[in-house]
């Protein structure tokens, strides 16, 4: 059966409700059966926790999976279950037992073995208390690489997988160390990168490290054999930093309210004003719109940072943010229609759920 990438926003959707999210709640659910009979009670709070309170990670990135074609499902596979990693570790290193950086190193060396099929399984757990999962984390490990396994052309993508993945490992194990030492840690680790990405600033650079959306891109691709050396370079490029970027500096900015509440680290805290805020965020928007007009299937590309942009600012917690009405309708205007589309139809579906 001939499989065509969705090309309009309402037959994106339509697949998303019809075929992806119902494939996602499926693995989900597996994984979720797998966490509640972890044997140590604190793994196992924070293994359901990750699941149940960010499936919506999942939801999204499984959105990917249209670009593997008719290997869709074993995409949402991977995308779920190394989603599934990242959430749960943030969950471990952010709300849990420990301030150890060598603990949240040792964790975050299961997403580089989860990418790396030739690779055994570590002692994920070495450096804390709670170890015994049940073999939770290292099965998760295993189905990604059983994933990667069947990918022809694995050696296009591994290298860019890395790095991604070093990025984003690197950035966990530094903004979850003791409060006092965040900045300044960050702050080092950026002037190590400063020269390829000077028109970052230290904050921006940190979250554009924390985003998957790179990893499945280049996956979802592969697994529709579709990936060149080349091609494989222009995903990494376009979506590193500005994609991703967009990506958590939306998710951060919903979430300030809740973070000064929690004493979490906020990256939006660092902008100057609100005002500046607003001037960056349309910087990454223009950025990522520039960067994708070279990929295939640009249109889709288009629509994910659409949906980024529609998607975040329709969550009910922008009302409590300072020019939360002024920044939701600028950054509407200059991301497009279909920027719009999303935002109306996750406003009625947040409406319908009793979310508004």
């Amino acid at each position: 059966m001939r499989f065509t990438i969705p090309k309009t926003s309402p037959m994106l959707m339509s697949f998303v409700y019809r075929k992806i999210f119902p494939r996602v709640d499926r693995e989900l659910n597996y994984w979720k059966s797998r966490a509640e009979v972890i044997p140590d009670l604190e793994l196992r709070t924070q293994a359901v926790a990750s699941i149940e309170s960010k499936q919506f990670h999942c939801q999204g990135g499984a959105v990917y999976s249209v670009l593997a074609g008719s290997r869709w499902e074993e995409a949402i596979k991977f995308i779920v279950a190394y989603q599934t990693i990242s959430d749960y570790l943030d969950n471990l290193c952010d709300r849990s037992t420990s301030l150890d950086p060598n603990d949240f190193r040792m964790l975050h060396q299961s997403m580089e073995d989860a990418l790396t099929p030739g690779n055994s399984m570590k002692e994920y757990y070495r450096f804390r208390n709670e170890k015994n999962d049940g073999e939770y984390l290292s099965d998760l490990v295993r189905t990604c690489q059983n994933s990667l396994r069947n990918i022809k052309d694995y050696q296009q993508i591994g290298d860019y997988l890395l790095q991604l993945e070093k990025l984003y490992s690197d950035l966990q194990v530094h903004k979850h160390v003791k409060e006092e030492e965040r900045v300044s840690r960050l702050e080092n680790w950026y002037y190590s990168y400063e020269e390829n990405w000077p028109a970052l600033s230290w904050y921006e650079f940190s979250a554009s490290s924390g985003s998957t959306l790179g990893i499945f891109c280049l996956v979802s691709y592969a697994m529709g054999q579709r990936i060149t050396e080349q091609l494989a370079k222009d995903i990494f490029r376009s979506y590193f930093p500005f994609m991703q970027g967009l990506h958590i500096l939306l998710d951060y900015y919903i979430d300030q309210q809740e973070d000064l509440m929690e004493g979490d680290l906020n990256f939006c805290n660092y902008y100057e004003s609100s005002e500046h805020l607003k001037r960056r965020l349309m910087f990454f928007i223009e950025q990522s719109n520039k960067n994708v007009q070279h990929l295939p299937n640009k249109q889709f590309h288009e629509m994910i940072y659409n949906g980024l942009v529609g998607l975040y600012l329709a969550d009910p917690k922008v009302k409590e943010l300072e020019s939360g009405k002024e920044i939701t309708k600028t950054l509407l205007r200059v991301s497009g229609f279909r920027s719009t589309f999303f935002h109306v139809n996750i406003k009625v579906y947040n409406k319908i759920k009793g979310r508004s």
